[in-house]
């Protein structure tokens, strides 16, 4: 079994694993490993072939595979060490990780180790959709797979199980393939598609004009033996029944951190997002452990992950030019309909390098509401919102976290009408 040492190991060749990398070298760091599991480094974006990425990164829109090879091509460029194919398996240590590849089996010794292993959809099954297994049953990433790097036929008239951003890049993808969208179906009482710039809102409202929103309905059962042959969807209201005919069904949103990692190290995780629990500084409850990227939460843009692993970069920088490791922090706690926020965890460090900012979700479209801050009942901050919309990640300013007492209790979060 061969042993490597280097100052940085980032697990995960996503965006914000390579935009991290990537700022590590520029900030001086000499020795930085990044490990993929994939054969071929840049992350999902990699699969999606529509356009609309690098927009608040690199300030230019790209194609999916050509952001992908931007990143991939400027972390070689800079001298990055890029290892695909290799899984981590496991943890030696809290600086040493297990890996195998074609290579063989070996183990790396990091100064500090940033995971970016991104997220994943709930498969049907997850969702405790009932019928058999039939052909036809897709995540937006196997979709994505057949579609874009298998070349594989997936259908002629597919459903579209959420209406999200992401159920947009599924409805792209079906497009492209030449497959008729017959609904996408929503418990919502509308779709969730923000578009985030209004390029895009130019480019795919059409497309999206052409597609009816199945709103207040979820689907509750799966036709056919071999071949899907149909959708059955439920009224959540009135409990109505109907079928859809169709021979592809893809299950979009419904995220979940791939957290296996993390846990296994013994980070702690946090209930609301299920990713690892950070502070301003995306440092985890273990020393010399970092996370950024959909590891944190779920997906979020790409840009958006890249802005955040060169964010976590200079932290990281930080801790191996002495900074002190963070004390464990105030939890913060969420009550609904908030989901999630993250940071989750109040500490002293990152202040400094201009961590100002909290996100989170909700669960339920919101009017005219503000959100609440308290530490011990006692409210420090609140700040209104005209409205918010579940799946629709949304700032919250940051400057109350030097008010809470670190010796204090948790931190809740709230909502409460504004009216």
């Amino acid at each position: 079994m061969s042993a490597n040492q280097t100052d940085v190991l980032i697990v995960g060749a996503g965006p914000a694993g390579l935009s991290a990398a990537i700022t590590l070298k520029r900030l001086g760091v000499k020795r930085v490993v990044v490990v993929d599991r994939e054969d071929e480094a840049g992350g999902m974006p990699r699969l999606c072939h529509h356009t609309g990425f690098g927009l608040r990164d690199l300030r230019w829109a790209y194609t999916g595979p050509d952001y992908a090879r931007h990143y991939a091509r400027l972390a070689q460029s800079v001298g990055i060490e890029l290892r695909t194919s290799t899984t981590v398996t496991g943890w030696q240590d809290e600086s040493t990780v297990a890996i195998t590849s074609p290579r063989g089996l070996g183990e790396i010794r990091a100064g500090a180790i940033l995971l970016a292993t991104g997220c994943r959809e709930r498969p049907r099954a997850a969702r405790l959709v009932p019928g058999r297994r039939p052909q036809g049953v897709f995540t937006t990433g196997s979709l994505q797979r057949f579609v874009y790097q298998h070349h594989l036929p997936v259908g002629k008239r597919a459903v579209i199980v959420g209406a999200e951003l992401v159920s947009l890049s599924a409805l792209m993808t079906l497009a492209h393939a030449g497959v008729s969208v017959v609904g996408m179906v929503t418990e919502h009482p509308n779709h969730q598609i923000a578009f985030p710039y209004r390029a895009a809102k130019w480019l795919y409202a059409d497309l999206m004009a052409r597609v009816p929103v199945l709103s207040g309905a979820r689907v509750t059962g799966l036709m056919g033996s071999q071949r899907l042959t149909g959708v059955e969807i439920t009224r959540t209201a009135t409990l109505k029944q109907e079928t859809l005919a169709c021979d592809a069904v893809v299950f979009t949103g419904d995220w979940i951190p791939e957290h296996e990692l993390a846990r296994s190290s013994g980070v702690m995780l946090d209930a609301g997002t299920r990713g690892p629990q950070v502070g301003p500084g995306y440092h985890t409850s273990t020393r010399g452990v970092f996370a950024a990227g959909n590891l944190l939460r779920g997906a979020e843009t790409a840009d958006a992950c890249a802005l955040e692993g060169a964010q976590a970069a200079r932290h990281i920088q930080a801790f191996l030019t002495g900074s002190p490791w963070p004390a464990q922090g105030v939890p913060l706690a969420v009550a609904p309909p908030i989901q999630w926020i993250y940071p989750n965890v109040i500490n002293a460090a990152g202040a400094s390098l201009g961590s100002s900012a909290f996100h989170f979700r909700v669960l339920t479209f919101c009017r005219d509401i503000r959100v609440t801050v308290a530490q011990n009942r006692k409210e420090v901050f609140t700040q209104s919102y005209r409205s918010l919309a579940p799946n629709d990640t949304v700032r919250l300013e940051g400057r109350w976290s030097s008010a809470i007492d670190p010796a204090g209790g948790a931190v809740r979060v709230g909502l409460e009408s504004d009216r």
